[in-house]
């Protein structure tokens, strides 16, 4: 496995870490609906991130485009759950239309997915 794999491996550990934290502390809030959403998108993503660096790993798709996939999706994740996250906890987010970037950067990635698994294999 390369380093990269294994830092996109540990980022996505974290995603799913900070998903079920966020999951958690909307189930004991009052009107949690965007920690809700946070951590399915964090939770959804961790699990794309490690499918993403496995088919890059194992040559199912462009290698160099499924780990761009895989930052992307870390990225943009991050992006929207730490926007709606602050916007609950501290009242304001983190820049004009950030979640909405972030969602936006998601469908590139997955898009990016796409592109990754109809390129053909270089070797």
């Amino acid at each position: 496995m390369s380093r990269t794999g294994r830092i996109l491996i540990v980022l996505a550990a974290i995603l799913g870490a900070d998903g079920v934290m966020l999951a958690a502390a909307s189930a004991h809030s009052a009107d949690a609906s965007r920690l809700a959403s946070a951590s399915s998108m964090l939770l959804f993503h961790a699990s794309a991130v490690l499918g993403a660096v496995a088919l890059a790993e194992r040559g199912t798709v462009h290698a160099r485009i499924g780990i761009a996939t895989a930052f992307g999706f870390v990225i943009a994740a991050s992006l929207f759950a730490g926007d709606l996250t602050l916007r609950h906890y501290a009242g304001h987010g983190l820049f004009p239309f950030a979640a909405p970037t972030g969602g936006t950067l998601l469908i590139a990635s997955w898009l990016a997915l796409a592109v990754a698994a109809a390129w053909p294999k270089r070797g």
